[in-house]
């Protein structure tokens, strides 16, 4: 069957003009995402359209509670409408699949072992790995469940767990696997107390002789931590004063898959 050249959703002015639609649709939810709240008149403004174009796309993002409108000074905000739609987007990321490229770049900026760890019961688990060119010779990680007081994900995924269950943790014995682990529960608090301020986990030979670590939190939308993204080498690479700096860029890329699971937005 033959379309007419010019129907609306297909070619000529009626696809330009949805299109414009959709982009200017999605530019007012960015600036309501970045004011908190904003009126028309200053909607329309920053779309550089007449206001009744303005009211009318917030109209249409009202009716699908997108937008929702204060009663008191008629101004709009985000919509519970948006919060379905990133819980439903946010189950569907496969963190594997984002966090390969974000992984990927560390290692080789590095030059260092990067993995990322989730947490599984009493264990952190290792789920993807990447190699920079200094770790050609690096044991493997993947699938390894490792301690949660032993490693720096570990540190990390105990440092943001509810006080109760962490509490629960750190009340059993704890056990050593190197001389220079921490295995008494007071040493222990004050060690995850400054990971959580921090934003990041150090280990210095505390799993395995040799070996250091630095771990940072991945969080999903909600804010939950869902994941680690740890960087490992050894100690005469990873020297304590190379640490924090290694911390710094280890959170910075955390931050960045967890921007990619919908974070911050």
């Amino acid at each position: 069957m033959t379309r007419a050249r010019n129907e609306p959703g297909r070619d000529g002015k009626g696809t330009t003009s949805a299109v414009q639609s959709v982009d200017r649709a999605v530019s007012v939810l960015e600036i309501l995402a970045r004011h908190g709240e904003a009126g028309v008149t200053e909607i329309a403004g920053e779309l550089a359209v007449h206001k009744s174009t303005a009211f009318r796309l917030l109209g249409v993002l009202e009716n699908r509670g997108l937008v929702a409108q204060a009663k008191d000074h008629g101004k709009y905000r985000l919509g519970a409408g948006v919060l379905r739609l990133a819980g439903a987007a946010a189950l569907r990321l496969d963190i594997s699949q984002e966090g390969v490229p974000v992984c990927r770049e560390l290692a080789d900026e590095l030059g260092e072992t990067v993995n990322m760890a989730v947490p599984d019961e009493e264990a952190a688990v290792n789920i993807m790995q990447a190699r920079g060119t200094a770790s050609v010779t690096a044991q493997n990680w993947l699938g390894r469940r490792t301690p949660l007081h032993a490693t720096s994900s570990g540190k990390v995924f105990l440092a943001h767990m509810p006080p109760a269950l962490r509490e629960g943790r750190l009340g059993r014995p704890l056990h050593r696997f190197t001389d220079r682990m921490i295995t008494e529960a007071p040493v222990l608090r004050d060690e995850l107390a400054k990971v959580f301020a921090q934003g990041y986990a150090v280990t210095l030979e505390e799993l395995e002789l040799g070996l250091a670590a630095v771990a940072a939190p991945v969080r999903s939308h909600d804010g939950s931590v869902i994941a680690a993204i740890s960087v490992s080498g050894p100690v005469y690479r990873l020297t304590a004063e190379r640490l924090p700096r290694l911390g710094g860029r280890t959170a910075a890329a955390a931050a960045e898959l967890s921007r990619r699971m919908g974070y911050g937005f």
